[in-house]
This record gives structure tokens, C-alpha cells and sequence, in this order.
């Protein structure tokens, strides 16, 4: 009876070494920014207002993606019909926590007009980086509790006090990300240094979430079906690079579908997940006081070099918000490759990684306990499930034949394979190779369950180039206990 009480209080494992200090050099020029306590929470002492400025004196391209969940808050409405009336261009963002502002009817869009207004009014004066005018200059993000309106008087003396505090060095950063905060642990805070053409470039980036998290989101001003409802993740990027807003949006696109649309906490879509780009030029080469923005038409390798660095970077941010998971003692990339196209391996990725079978028996079979239990049998459970997650998942209709029978694949249970690879760098476990069960190593099982970081590959063994990873994580009793108290 001890032991099932140790099991139920076990500690979740300390992501204090995930938080650390970066360079002030490692982040863009042109940009100032800072978080401060507003109002929205009730302690003093919490920061809940963020305020990002580019005081670039050349055009900021924005770009975004925001949530597909049919009850989009305020705020990803707001943001959109900014983005649009300005064509992807934008100046400035601002971001509470402790408040989603979301499904609170007209006076939530109102708010956050409030919101952008406000901000609009901190910014420079500078006619090369706005050459026609406008009070909506800015974008806006909220988190935090779903039905409930923002205490706005708070949030506007916030955003006037907050020129009082603003800097470019790794405090004023800290201090923004800390302010976008809720149930997570730590503040999610990178930088990189690349190059194009021979000039360096600049990415800053931070991101909040740990739970509500499996995001579906897409580019800014497109209509899209409504799909199965999941919760907050916000995230915005900063560049001192100078690219157009069209190729900035499809830069996006591409990096969010293989990062932050990668990873799922509990399979549960937020009404505000949103991801921001700003690129200001501060870093590029100008003449005539112009710089030449780098476009996919025009300046195709390029582009390409920018949209990988993108897309490594938001990757690295989406993956923090998996460690930070809710509860969540271990992080598992789980790899499908060997599928017909990208789209079926990413479906199939998704399906495995929001499964409750699969995200318990990831908790379950800690190391700690496993002298009580067979390694072997408990490893073969968890991947059972696997494969049953992936026989769960319809493959999309090949264009290749008119047939529809012919044309829709179907995966051969014969000839896929399961591996376990570990983070150490010790030899892999096949668990199941061209449909038959390998026998297990029970020293590697208990060895491989016990890691914190865990990689699963399951190959459908199908011919095709399809691959894709998504990352997720296990679920704890400590999840369950954050989202039964859960107020923010």
C-alpha cells in the first residue's frame, strides 16, 4: 500500500535547466519590448502584460497563423482584420495573460481593439516604416480563463506605464516572456544567429503553454472547416531580417505545420492559439533609406535559407511547451515514416501522440517500479497501443488512378516495424519488425523506460516518402490534479 501511495505522489521532474540565460548580442536589433503586472492577475507581483515595439526605420512585415477552432476569441479576430487592412504589415504586438478573452461577444472585440489602439500610440513616429498612417498598427494576444471579459481600464494604464520599462537587452526579453505565462513552469525564452548572403540575421522567439495544447492552425484571412476542438498556445518570432509579408506568411505556414502544429500536451485545441511573426530589417543591407526585402519569386535560395532557419527555430520553441507539459514526467518524439506523402504520416504521428492508452502506459511503466512488473510485457502493451493507434487512421485517397478502391491504401500489418530508440545513445529496441514481435531485452526495456526523453519510429513499411514527427508527452496524475484547479 506504500508503494501505490509513492506512486500517486510522485514529483514531476524539474524543468529549471530549460530556463537560462542568452546573450543580449543573440538578440535582433530594432525591437524593444518588456512584461509588467497590469492587473490581470490578482497577485502584485506577477507579470501578465506584455508589450513587443519594432522601431525599425524600415517597413515590419507580420505574419500569423491563429487557431481553426470554430470559436476563435476576440483577439485572433482582431489580429486577422489588422493583418489584412494593413497587408501584412505591423508594428507591434501586445499580449495579456490571465484572461483569454475569448467568447465574450462584442465587448471582447472591442477590448481588444482597445488593445491595439493603445499599443499603436507607443510606437515611433517614423514615415519610412509606416508611409500611410493608421491607429491599428499593432496585434494582440490573450490567455488564460475562456468566458470572462479583461479588466480593460487595468490593461490600458498598463500599456501607458509600459514605455517606462521597455529595453532590448535579455531582461526586458525575460520579463516579456514571463508575462505570457499561465500554468507553465518556466519562461520559454530562445535566440539564433544566421546568415544569408553573407549578412547576419537575427531570431528571438518565446512561447507560452502547457496544457489545452494541440494546435491546428493556419495562415491569416483563409476560411477553413471547422475541426475537433482543442487550448492556449501563443507564440510570436522576431527577425531583423527583411522579407515580404506574402513570404513571411508562407514561411510561416510551412514552419508552424512541421513545429507547433507537431505537438500535442492532451489533444485539446484552444479558441486562441496564435503564432506571430514580426520582421523588421533592422539587419539588412539599405540604400537610398530602403532595404530590399527578400521574396520567394525573386530571391528563391534565399527564401529557402530563411524559411529553414524559421522552421528550426519554431520547432525548438514548440518543443519546450511539450517538456513543460502539464504533469508530464517524460517527452516522446513519436516518428512515422514510410508512409504513401506527409499528410498520412503526420495524421498517423498525431493519432499516436493524443493517445490516453498510449500517454498513461508512457507514465505507467516508470523504471522505478519496474522490478514489480515484466519489462518485457509492459513495453509490449505500450506499443500494442501504438499500433492500434495507427490501424485507427484512414490513409488519404491516392490521385495516381480513377479507382476510388484502388486508390485508397491501406496499411499492411505484415510489413511494419516499431523501434524504440533512446536518448542516451545506446542501441536501439526493435519491438516489432515486418509485423512479427521481436523478443525483448528486459536490461534494455527497463533501461529505455526509465529515460526521460524517449524517440518511437514506427515504419509502415508502405515504399512511400512519407514522414513526419510529431512531439508529445505522458500523462501524470499531477495533469489531472492542474486541470481539476485550474483557474489561472
Amino acid at each position: 500500500m506504500a508503494l501505490v501511495f509513492r506512486r500517486w505522489a510522485s514529483s514531476v521532474p524539474s524543468k529549471a535547466h530549460l530556463h537560462k540565460p542568452l546573450p543580449d548580442k543573440s538578440f535582433p536589433a530594432g525591437y524593444k519590448l518588456t512584461g509588467i503586472h497590469a492587473g490581470v492577475k490578482k497577485k502584485k507581483d506577477v507579470l501578465d502584460l506584455a508589450v513587443v515595439l519594432s522601431t525599425s526605420p524600415y517597413p515590419t512585415s507580420a505574419a500569423a497563423c491563429f487557431t481553426r477552432n470554430a470559436f476563435k476569441a476576440a483577439p485572433v479576430i482582431v489580429s486577422d482584420d489588422v493583418l489584412t487592412r494593413n497587408a501584412g504589415r505591423a508594428r507591434a504586438l501586445i499580449v495579456n495573460s490571465g484572461c483569454a478573452n475569448a467568447i465574450t461577444g462584442k465587448q471582447g472585440l472591442e477590448d481588444a481593439w482597445a488593445m491595439v489602439k493603445h499599443t499603436t500610440a507607443l510606437l515611433p513616429q517614423n514615415k519610412n516604416a509606416r508611409e500611410t498612417g493608421t491607429e491599428h498598427d499593432a496585434l494582440v494576444m490573450s490567455t488564460g480563463v475562456i468566458g470572462q471579459n479583461l479588466p480593460i481600464a487595468n490593461i490600458i494604464a498598463g500599456i501607458r506605464r509600459a514605455s517606462d520599462s521597455l529595453g532590448s537587452d535579455f531582461a526586458a526579453w525575460e520579463r516579456a516572456a514571463q508575462a505570457f505565462l499561465t500554468t507553465d513552469t518556466f519562461p520559454k525564452l530562445r535566440s539564433r544567429v544566421f546568415t544569408i548572403n553573407g549578412v547576419e540575421y537575427r531570431l528571438a522567439g518565446m512561447d507560452k503553454g502547457a496544457g489545452m495544447i494541440h494546435p491546428d492552425m493556419g495562415p491569416a484571412s483563409i476560411s477553413f472547416s471547422p475541426r475537433q476542438l482543442h487550448a492556449t498556445l501563443l507564440g510570436c518570432i522576431m527577425t531583423d531580417a527583411a522579407i515580404t509579408p506574402r513570404s513571411l506568411q508562407t514561411a510561416l505556414t510551412y514552419a508552424v505545420d512541421r513545429s507547433f502544429n507537431s505537438i500535442s500536451v492532451d489533444g485539446d485545441m484552444s479558441t486562441n492559439d496564435t503564432i506571430i511573426v514580426l520582421a523588421n530589417g533592422a539587419a539588412a543591407p539599405s540604400s537610398d533609406g530602403r532595404v530590399h526585402e527578400i521574396d520567394e519569386e525573386t530571391d528563391r535560395d534565399a527564401y529557402e535559407v530563411f524559411k529553414k532557419e524559421l522552421t528550426e527555430f519554431a520547432a525548438d520553441l514548440a518543443q519546450l511547451v511539450v517538456r513543460d507539459g502539464e504533469g508530464a514526467t517524460k517527452f516522446v518524439a513519436v516518428n512515422v515514416k514510410g508512409a504513401p506523402n506527409y499528410k498520412d504520416a503526420h495524421a498517423i504521428a498525431s493519432k499516436i501522440s493524443t493517445s490516453a492508452l498510449v500517454k498513461t502506459a508512457l507514465y505507467g511503466e516508470d523504471a522505478k517500479y519496474a522490478f514489480l512488473i515484466n519489462p518485457a510485457l509492459t513495453i509490449a502493451k505500450l506499443w500494442g497501443r501504438i499500433l492500434a493507434a495507427t490501424g485507427s487512421v484512414p490513409l488519404s485517397p491516392s490521385s495516381s488512378t480513377t479507382s476510388l478502391a484502388a486508390a485508397t491504401p491501406a496499411v499492411d500489418p505484415t510489413k511494419v516495424s516499431v523501434t524504440f530508440i533512446p536518448s542516451d545513445g545506446t542501441t536501439a529496441l526493435p519491438v516489432l519488425v515486418n509485423g512479427e514481435p521481436e523478443k525483448v531485452d528486459e536490461d534494455r526495456a527497463k533501461n529505455i523506460l526509465g529515460l526521460e526523453d524517449i524517440e518511437i519510429v514506427v515504419d509502415l513499411g508502405m515504399g512511400g516518402e512519407g514522414e513526419a514527427t510529431y512531439w508529445t508527452c505522458d500523462f501524470s496524475y499531477e495533469y489531472v490534479r492542474i486541470n481539476g484547479d485550474y483557474r489561472s
